[in-house]
């Protein structure tokens, strides 16, 4: 005849067999996030963040009797490959860049906090300024996570979270503040944009954003290349 075994041992199997089950599903949760996290860290943070602007059109309208100017707006990401190009064309030159920026507390910087270690830094609009005749488009659309940015693997409920916590933080200073940010503020360089000129847009890692130009090289000027 055979033994039976107690209902109570089968009990305790049950609960640690449960347990178990539990623990491991933690612990996988807990090396899928911080996966999620590498992956946004190296898309968002970096000594620097560079885009790329070219004037590619510039003619005069004779309806509106301004000067159209189309440009190419071109952003890298922090391992400096490209992002997908994007054209936009402005009743006159005068552009500016708007961007979310994120400075957190000196002390999250000095013990290299894994999400608050360094600023981060993300383009939102591209814009002119001009009364009623205001133009803007969007790079980034609000609390969404932005393309170019997205990690592997599809849609993520954890990075969806992050990321509104960043727009939270970027444009509520109240609420920034409690949660170890610095400083919280929008920032638009701007500058006048000509043909046969190459601009850098820098966003530095204890700065803000600048502008930079340099002319295009002599010997690229009316040649094509892809």
């Amino acid at each position: 005849m055979k033994k039976r075994v107690p209902l109570g041992s089968i009990i305790i199997l049950i609960i640690f067999g449960f347990l178990g089950y539990q623990g491991y599903h933690f612990y996988q949760n807990v090396i899928e996030k911080n996966r999620i996290l590498q992956q946004i860290i190296q898309r968002l943070v970096a000594d620097s963040r560079i885009a790329e602007v070219l004037v590619t059109d510039e003619k005069y309208n004779p309806i509106t009797q301004r000067s159209e100017t189309t440009i190419k707006f071109l952003e890298y990401d922090t391992k400096g490959d490209a992002l997908e190009p994007r054209y936009f064309t402005f009743s006159g030159n005068v552009i500016q860049f708007q961007s979310l920026v994120i400075r957190f507390n000196d002390l999250h910087i000095k013990q290299g906090d894994a999400l608050r270690g360094k600023s981060v830094y993300l383009f939102w609009k591209a814009f002119i300024l001009d009364g009623a005749n205001t133009q803007e488009y969007e790079l980034a659309k609000m609390n969404a996570v932005p393309e170019g940015y997205k990690i592997d693997g599809g849609r993520n409920a954890f990075e969806e979270e992050l990321w509104r916590n960043f727009w939270e933080y970027a444009l509520h200073s109240e609420t920034a503040m409690k949660n170890g940010v610095k400083n919280a503020q929008i920032e638009a360089p701007g500058t006048k944009f000509v043909p046969g000129v190459l601009y850098s847009i820098k966003i530095e890692h204890d700065g803000g954003l600048r502008i930079d130009a340099q002319k295009i090289p002599e010997i690229l000027k009316g040649e094509k290349i892809e």
